[in-house]
């Protein structure tokens, strides 16, 4: 029996990477009869390139995941049915922490950051977003994710000019409260809770998110009766949203939202 009737979709921005990543993935959406919103994080309205030059942004620096949370729950709110989130990175938590407390028909969580009580064990993780949580630096000042980081976190097996393109489009200012509220409460999902059905993506090549903190944060869900996926792509790396590649992620979202 098909449980997802919802022809809204919500897609939820991850961190270090502005809304408008979403944009040919709100096209392609929408051409299949979908009603799309990408909403930008409170403090992250503006352009990347206007975003980095205010840097060190004490505005962005200033967000706290609460103020995050309840603007999405707001957005929710104020739509004609309860929509299908889509979240990549910290976007995929938010959408398992959102679809747990009902908000949600389905979910479908990108290169999920992993909720409160995974602790990954992949020194790419580390490597690639450590510096954002900012311990020993001031949090009056978000963080900037350096070109060279860039590289390393989000675009590794590249072309460098596909690299550069992409960080200029891309790429903005993080809160470092925000990053370090993921590790509290905040970021709680009761993994037995019946809710919506919900599939996991992952990457084979991702530093950011490896596909094995995926396959944990799939597998904590193991005892719940709800649908819960898991799906490893090839080739993918943390930009997998802009990656040549999307469309092909898109159709099996597309083709898993229509199935269940």
């Amino acid at each position: 029996m098909k449980t997802i009737r919802s022809k809204t979709i919500v897609f939820v921005t991850g961190a270090f990477v502005s809304h408008t990543g979403w944009d040919p993935w709100k096209t392609y959406f929408e051409s299949k009869g979908y009603i799309c919103l990408a909403p930008p994080w409170p403090t992250k309205e503006a352009p990347p390139a206007v975003l980095r030059s205010k840097q060190p942004n004490p505005e962005v620096a200033g967000l706290r995941l609460n103020r995050l949370i309840d603007s999405f729950e707001t957005v929710i709110n104020g739509l004609p049915e309860k929509p299908i989130l889509i979240g990549h990175s910290l976007g995929g938590m938010l959408t398992q922490v959102l679809l747990s407390r009902g908000l949600a028909e389905a979910g479908v969580a990108i290169h999920s950051l992993p909720p409160q009580g995974i602790v990954p064990t992949q020194f790419p993780f580390y490597k690639s977003a450590g510096a954002a949580l900012g311990f020993f630096t001031s949090t009056r000042e978000a963080y900037l994710m350096s070109f060279k980081k860039w590289q390393y976190a989000f675009t590794n097996n590249m072309p460098l000019e596909q690299q550069k393109i992409a960080y200029e489009k891309n790429a903005i200012p993080e809160s470092k409260l925000c990053i370090r509220d993921t590790l509290t409460s905040l970021a709680k999902v009761d993994f037995s809770k019946p809710r919506g059905p919900l599939l996991f993506t992952a990457g084979d090549i991702d530093h950011c998110i490896p596909a094995g903190l995926n396959l944990t944060n799939f597998k904590k869900y193991k005892n719940n009766k709800s649908v819960t996926d898991y799906k490893v792509f090839p080739g993918r790396n943390h930009f997998v949203l802009g990656q040549p590649t999307w469309q092909e992620d898109a159709d099996y979202i597309l083709d898993w939202l229509s199935e269940h």
